[in-house]
């Protein structure tokens, strides 16, 4: 029985990573993958990991890469019977450049779910997972890859008002759309330093600080993580940080979605805000050392 809803983007992300460092311009041997991804879908995979049993909201195509997709996600747990299969639309894509450097490049060709609009989201209208009248109740995730009008509106639709709600930008590029659950009831934020940043028009010079202004310009709870620095999680009873573990970086891209899916997971589990958080870096140490993050 499904215990959490992923609301947002579920793609391929083919992933280019190389040993080298690299820089514009560069060409250099190393390894392509295309794996089940997005950031709805990476915060899904993560929740199976820790033993709950996530169900996923966004648009798939009725093509052959579609159709591939959701065997996979079924196939490892996910619940894709509320998904919005279009014929018209093709499966989204995420392509992505990583070298010993970091992230050096990516293109997120999230169009078809950006057109699908709030057709992903009628589960929770029509009676199958809630409606305005009896609102689903239990825990969201919602990412930043929905259009900015379509995340407004789901910031004032009743259908969401009992949900515990987690809401996460799918970039840096994408983290202003967030601003209407800046002030919403009940939405944790879970942003990186430069997000937060962009949230409140300003700069800082550590996590700890960026989650105490988000909380003073109204929001409920912010988690703000910080690369390697410490990260931090505020809420109205104060600021609690923790570094993450030092470890030898192989990889980048999914690992803020796999810290707030272990997050998520550890709260759900009866965890405090201090376990919660460092049961949340170590799951992400693992993830970006190369390591399958697990209970």
């Amino acid at each position: 029985m499904t215990n959490v809803l992923c609301i947002g983007s579920v793609l391929w992300d083919v992933i280019g990573r190389s040993a080298s460092v690299m820089r514009q311009g560069s060409d250099v041997p190393g390894r392509i993958t295309q794996i089940p991804g997005g950031v709805a879908l990476n915060i899904a995979m993560t929740l199976v990991r820790f033993g709950m049993r996530p169900a996923l909201l966004s648009a798939v195509g009725r093509d052959v890469l579609g159709d591939v997709l959701i065997a996979e996600c079924e196939d490892m747990g996910l619940d894709c019977s509320w998904l919005y299969r279009s014929d018209d639309l093709p499966t989204d894509r995420y392509m992505a450049v990583e070298g010993a450097n970091g992230l050096i490049a990516a293109i997120a060709d999230a169009h078809s779910l950006e057109a699908a609009d709030d057709k992903i989201l009628r589960p929770l209208k029509d009676g199958r997972l809630g409606s305005a009248a009896e609102p689903y109740s239990g825990l969201i995730a919602l990412d930043g890859n929905l259009t900015e009008t379509l995340l407004s509106r789901i910031s004032r639709d009743p259908a969401f008002a009992s949900a515990d709600l987690r809401v996460a930008p799918a970039s840096p590029g994408k983290a202003e759309r967030l601003q209407p659950f800046v002030t919403r009831p009940g939405a944790v934020l879970y942003v990186n330093r430069e997000e937060a940043g962009i949230l409140c028009q300003t700069e800082f010079a550590d996590a700890p600080s960026a989650a105490q202004a988000l909380i003073d310009r109204g929001a409920k709870r912010a988690v703000v993580t910080d690369g390697g620095g410490a990260c931090a999680d505020a809420a109205a009873e104060g600021v609690i940080s923790e570094r993450p573990p030092a470890v030898l970086v192989t990889r980048v891209t999914g690992a803020g979605d796999t810290f707030m899916a272990a997050h998520m997971a550890a709260e759900a589990a009866g965890q405090d805000r201090a376990a919660a958080l460092h049961r949340a870096l170590t799951a992400a140490a693992r993830y970006v050392s190369g390591e399958t993050p697990h209970d």
